[in-house]
């Protein structure tokens, strides 16, 4: 039907709008984060509370309870004194770590007492071990910066093709003699769209310039290979406080002790990060572990990545796309199959859980893989999907209320339609049902003694009154001819006792016939009369005709017996069935018989019987 061809071309529609959507999604709008973030963190931090941090990096951590405590016994306040920090580093540097990485910036000089000052810069310029942070002033007025061109080789700034070779840069630097060693790098904090961090500069991108962050030059001076890109995502690991802090004031009261408690090879071959996570400090920021995650933890997790090659890697957009597309493909061909929104949305849930747990386990093999794309797409897909189902039943059912409608009694079409679909797509098919044919006899009379509207009008009261008791009985009115009702029984819905059904309408027609002629006048009470013939058969029944104009129908050769039935009640009977029909009927009523007729279109005579209440 062109209902059908309709709902298909509104799915292959639906279908290329939501593939387009996909392509442009991945390859030319980049994904959507701000669906995508919340569900990889919560796969991330699910994925990081089983791992291990790298017990090689470590951080000295200027906490609460150590600035409480160089304020309490060595009466300094926030900054602190340059020489607790030479002091510490000293004795770390005894212990011979890889490298000692601070994330507390020495910027201006300390004018009150400027020999702190010297005393960090000839501790730490004394080994090549030391390295310290520098900060690209974003938002700052660049045009009043130096040249990048001009700044000194060993600090490591790249020109990559194409950059400006007359750019300038706002920076922050440590004091001159700690930047000039060149073990300087940039440590902003790099947050996606949602201000959240998640991932760590390999290089600061400026003006076509590439400006080295302080992981990138500890793991230059170590030997540790780079990412290939600018920023690389993080690969965090136990959770939140799960990297190994020594308290600064701790061990620096130790290191000052005659006999330190603490191990004398306590640093030996690691990586040793000095900053703070006191809050009073607002070194933290949102990372997918936790809303304030300490900036130190973070620059230590960066370098611990680069030094065992396990950051995280992101799939690349076509596999993202392919598992979106694929999972609105699935989804149509199930609506395609006729699974129906129930069925295929147990299906999604179930690819739903299934892409969970995929994205879980390729994070075990440090891979991102888009998830909440594609289920957002599927779950679209589906809902528009259903909605275009649902749209499409109720539009049939309206449509199969209309029809039915005409034929059935309202309750019986309300429960065909309930407990049935797709009414009017199914063709007519043979089925066993019992036909009735009621013609009026007198008709002629009739039309002679009145005017064509009382003809009408007395047609219509008295169709009326049959057509309930059709409907009474479960029938189905078929159509008028004239002044003859066609009805049956066994369709649309099936019925086994349609022959008992039939035959008790006809009586209890031919007893509304006995009412309804007293209301006519009495010269037409003795002469308006009804024959009633029914036969129990095979017949065609269904939907007939063309697009524009259809009819539920019954035809064959048990509808044009139960007519010539009809036609031969006529002098002998009101109601005559066929013997099939009186068998079908058992005991239900008594039958009188009323002999054999030759009809037109049977070799065999028909054998006919008048039914009658039970007595």
């Amino acid at each position: 039907m062109a209902e059908g061809s309709k709902l298909k071309s509104g799915r292959i529609w639906l279908a290329v709008v939501f593939a387009l959507a996909i392509l442009a999604d991945f390859f030319l709008l980049g994904g959507i984060d701000l669906i995508e973030h919340p569900v990889q963190d919560a796969l991330v931090r699910a994925h990081s509370s089983s791992g291990t941090p790298d017990p090689d990096v470590v951080v000295v951590d200027v906490d609460e309870p150590s600035l409480v405590g160089v304020q309490k016994d060595l009466g300094s306040g926030w900054p602190w004194p340059r020489s607790l920090y030479a002091q510490l580093l000293q004795g770390v540097l005894k212990q011979d770590p890889k490298a000692v990485v601070f994330d507390i910036y020495f910027v201006d000089p300390d004018t009150v007492r400027p020999d702190n000052d010297q005393y960090l810069i000839q501790v730490a310029t004394g080994s090549d071990k030391v390295f310290f942070p520098s900060v690209r002033l974003e938002g700052a007025d660049d045009s009043k910066a130096a040249p990048l061109r001009n700044f000194p080789p060993q600090l490591g700034f790249e020109a990559g093709p194409g950059a400006d070779p007359n750019a300038q840069a706002a920076m922050l630097f440590p004091l001159p003699p700690l930047a000039m060693t060149g073990r300087v790098g940039v440590v902003n904090f790099l947050q996606d769209g949602d201000k959240v961090g998640r991932r760590y500069y390999t290089w600061y991108p400026a003006y076509g310039w590439r400006i080295p962050s302080l992981p990138t030059k500890v793991a230059q001076s170590l030997g540790y290979t780079l990412p290939d890109t600018d920023t690389f995502v993080l690969d965090w690991h136990g959770g939140p406080h799960a990297i190994k802090h020594i308290p600064f004031y701790e061990l620096y009261t130790d290191l000052g002790k005659q006999h330190p408690t603490r191990p004398a090879d306590e640093f030996k071959g690691k990586i040793v990060v000095i900053g703070s996570s006191a809050a009073g400090l607002g070194d933290s920021h949102p990372s997918p572990l936790a809303g304030n995650y300490p900036g130190v933890d973070s620059l230590a997790t960066a370098i611990a990545n680069i030094k065992d090659g396990d950051w995280m890697r992101r799939t690349p957009a076509w596999l993202g796309a392919l598992v979106s597309l694929l999972l609105v493909g699935g989804l149509a061909w199930l609506f395609r199959r006729g699974q129906g929104p129930f069925k295929t949305g147990l299906a999604l849930l179930a690819a739903s859980i299934v892409l969970l747990i995929a994205g879980y386990l390729l994070l075990q093999s440090r891979w991102l893989m888009p998830v909440a794309q594609p289920l957002l797409f599927g779950w679209l897909f589906f809902v528009g999907m259903a909605l275009a189902e649902y749209l499409r039943e109720r539009r049939e059912r309206q449509m199969a209320i209309g029809m039915f409608g005409r034929f059935l009694d309202p309750r019986v079409v309300a429960e065909l339609v309930k407990t049935q679909k797709n009414l009017l797509d199914e063709g007519a098919k043979s089925r066993e049902v019992t036909l009735m044919f009621s013609d009026i006899r007198g008709f002629t009379t009739l039309s002679e003694s009145r005017t064509p509207e009382q003809v009408v009008e007395i047609l219509n009261r008295y169709f009326t009154r049959q057509v309930e008791v059709v409907f009474r009985h479960g029938g189905t009115v078929d159509k008028f001819i004239g002044d003859c009702i066609m009805a049956f029984w066994g369709a649309p819905l099936a019925d086994p006792d349609q022959a008992k059904h039939a035959v008790a309408a006809a009586l209890e027609m031919a007893q509304v016939l006995l009412d309804f002629r007293k209301d006519l006048g009495a010269d037409l009470a003795e002469v308006f009369d009804v024959g009633i013939g029914i036969h129990t058969g095979q017949a065609v029944v269904g939907f007939m005709g063309s697009e524009n104009k259809l009819d539920y129908t019954a035809i064959g050769d048990a509808v044009n017996l139960a007519s010539r039935i009809e036609g031969q009640t006529k002098g002998i009977a009101r109601v005559l069935v066929s013997e099939a029909t009186r068998e079908r009927c058992g005991d239900a009523f008594d039958f009188v018989e009323r002999g054999t007729y030759k009809v037109k279109g049977r070799e065999q005579p028909v054998a006919l019987y008048e039914p009658k209440e039970k007595a």
